[in-house]
């Protein structure tokens, strides 16, 4: 499953991964000796040989020691103060993003912690490595060598804002409230997993774990529970699964200092926050106060970014990033327009089939319908020549499947016996289709789309439109977030013009962003622009993303995904012993999923666009798993008196 916090994004963003030449020359698999003498020691209990460590990893290798001082990618220098201030496009109506209606910032979530930390809104922290986390709320944890069970110590002086202490009981209320209250997929997997939770001490707590299950991502994900206050739910009545405007208090760096849900959100840094002079907080959380302005567009939005309402813009839009950025403040050096390197296989976004529309059920259709998508000619004329081809669910990872398997990887796909296609043990994992870069109506494209209508027995009727032999017209909807920028926009109407060519009767549907969100969830559509989660590594979260015992109803598979084949290799991932044995698991699930074909893959950005107010320092590296604008940033106070002095800022 995933982690809890991270289900209150949706999908918004991959946890970070980490860059290449640190560690995708291969993680291995340790013995005990070295597991204990990187992560902890070790101590007997009955029979059982007990892991005690200040943090986790799978195989047990951790890169920071008990005794780090910080994390290495900060400033421990950083000063604290200022504020920085980000824009969203689009209408919110709660502060609660685990309600089954509404639609929540990532703010909502920035005043929680977990017994293993996070980032801020669920990033990786430490951002510079993968697969590793380390005690917040906790001091330490204890596990045994087969991991039926994990222990954590918790800090005493941990407090909620309100100044209540942190406790055993309160992560245990949280976790039950997840199950009792939370989304249906993810409290169905937790409940077979996690049977039990026990307090055994005010600062104890206890997990256990089914016997007979994977041991993958279970201790992160009862370490990554974020921690609710129990005193708070019972005295209010509130409900996690209602909209609603109030929260309950967090025990993070920030809180809730102004809310008007049509305008502006406003965080402000707790100056009593109890976790300050941490090792895992050195050098971080340095704003004094976080800041989101809402906007009905992007347009307006960028307008104002000119203007100065808000201070840093982390850019998505092609057009804007080639050609907008030449305004006055730019010219003057008040603005900084720079590229920093993303180290992350980017998200996998694209156009969406819901496997549950009868017309789509048929492979032939999707396929057919996917030669409408010209990534040459959009790239070219519409994103100025920016981006790149997403082909994986792991893109440019040593996960990504690319030639015919070979080695564990084939054994793998073998052994599954006739579930897996012959050409997947023989042909090299699916590309996405080359189009015409001079035209967006590829002509060979269209004759190859054609052929497989007709195939599947859509004929093209005298009215150009496309009918079975029911006399049914071939009707598609693509359902679109109407707060998209121009370009997106721009993007799939010729899509859709291209799909019409076909003789389909395709409509792109506008809808404002509460409907979005709630027909995206009841999956009222043929078609969205829509994303997955990129993987390197396994995990059960792959079953909520991919597996067929959610399907009907994870939020976290938009096309109801259902394939015994995927099922069975996400099995095998889960049973891996060795990092060698799970990359090969790894690439034989991309290869299988792109073989499915329930999404058009279309761009990526290698790069992170990033344009704000010449205030804004950060570490001359940044880490491959996290940018960290509202993380480890920081502001210099003499650029930012310079800038008001001079006009640029209010």
């Amino acid at each position: 499953m995933q982690p809890n916090r991270r289900h209150a994004q949706a999908r918004a963003r991959v946890s970070k991964t980490r860059d290449k030449h640190i560690l995708w020359g291969g993680l291995t698999i340790l013995g005990l000796l070295v597991s204990l003498a990187l992560s902890g020691t070790a101590r007997a209990e009955g029979d059982e040989n007990i892991i005690s460590s200040h943090g986790y990893s799978f195989y047990g290798d951790l890169t920071y020691p008990a005794d780090y001082p910080h994390f290495d990618y900060v400033n421990p220098d950083a000063p604290k103060g200022g504020e920085l201030a980000i824009a969203f496009v689009g209408t919110l109506d709660s502060m609660n993003p685990y309600a089954r209606q509404g639609r929540a910032h990532a703010f909502s979530i920035f005043m929680y912690e977990s017994l293993l930390g996070e980032a801020p809104g669920g990033g990786a922290a430490p951002a510079d490595t993968y697969g590793e986390y380390y005690c917040l709320l906790c001091e330490r944890l204890e596990y045994p060598e087969d991991k039926s069970w994990v222990k954590f110590y918790m800090r005493p002086e941990a407090r909620f804002s309100d100044g209540t202490p942190v406790t055993a009981h309160d992560i245990a209320f949280s976790h039950n409230l997840l199950l009792d209250q939370g989304f249906k997929s993810y409290a169905d997997a937790v409940r077979k997993l996690i049977p039990k939770v026990e307090v055994i001490d005010d600062h104890t707590i206890k997990f256990y774990f089914t016997d007979g299950v994977s041991r993958r991502t279970l201790i992160e994900q009862v370490g990554g529970v974020p921690a609710w206050s129990k005193k708070w739910y019972e005295e209010t009545g509130a409900k996690l699964n209602e909209t609603r405007l109030d929260i309950s208090p967090g025990s993070g760096a920030y809180m809730v200092d102004n809310v008007d849900i049509s305008r502006r959100i406003v965080l402000k840094r707790n100056p009593d926050y109890w976790g300050d002079g941490l090792p895992f907080n050195v050098g971080r959380n340095n704003f004094d106060s976080l800041r989101v302005e809402m906007f009905g567009d992007s347009a307006a939005s960028f307008e104002a970014f000119k203007a100065g309402e808000y201070t840093f813009r982390a850019e998505g839009d092609s057009r804007i990033w080639a050609t907008q950025y030449d305004f006055p403040k730019v010219q003057s050096g008040a603005v900084v327009q720079k590229e920093l390197r993303d180290g992350a296989p980017p998200t996998p976004t694209g156009i969406i089939f819901n496997l549950a529309s009868d017309p789509l059920k048929d492979r032939r259709v999707r396929e057919a319908v996917a030669f409408g998508y010209n990534f040459e000619w959009t790239n070219e004329s519409l994103q100025y020549g920016l981006f790149k081809q997403r082909a994986s669910f792991s893109q440019g990872t040593p996960v990504m499947a690319a030639d015919a398997p070979t080695g564990i990887e084939l054994e793998i796909l073998q052994s599954l016996g006739d579930i897996v296609p012959e050409e997947l043990l023989t042909e090299p994992a699916r590309m996405p289709h080359t189009s015409n870069p001079e035209t967006l109506r590829d002509r060979r494209n269209l004759r190859k789309a054609m052929r497989l209508l007709d195939d599947a027995g859509w004929e093209v009727g005298s009215d150009g439109l496309r009918r079975n032999a029911d006399g049914e017209v071939l009707t598609l909807n693509f359902l679109f977030n109407s707060s998209a920028s121009p370009t997106l926009t721009g993007v799939m109407e010729n899509f859709v013009s291209n799909v019409s060519d076909m003789g389909i009767d395709i409509t792109l549907e506008r809808v404002d962003p509460s409907q979005f969100t709630s027909r995206e969830r009841d999956r009222d559509y043929d078609l969205i622009y829509d994303s997955y989660s990129a993987f390197i590594g396994t995990g059960t979260g792959l079953e909520q993303r991919f597996g067929s015992e959610d399907a009907a109803f994870s939020l976290f598979n938009p096309a109801g995904l259902a394939s015994p084949l995927i099922d069975k290799l996400i099995a095998v991932s889960l049973r891996a012993e060795t990092q060698e044995e799970e990359t090969a698991s790894m690439m034989a699930l991309d290869r299988a999923l792109r073989h499915e074909f329930f999404m058009v893959p279309v761009w990526y950005n290698p790069n992170h666009w990033v344009a704000y107010y010449d205030m804004y320092e950060h570490p001359p590296v940044i880490p491959p798993y996290n940018l960290g604008y509202l993380d480890f940033w920081w502001v210099n106070e003499e650029k930012a008196a310079d800038l008001k002095a001079s006009g640029a800022l209010r």
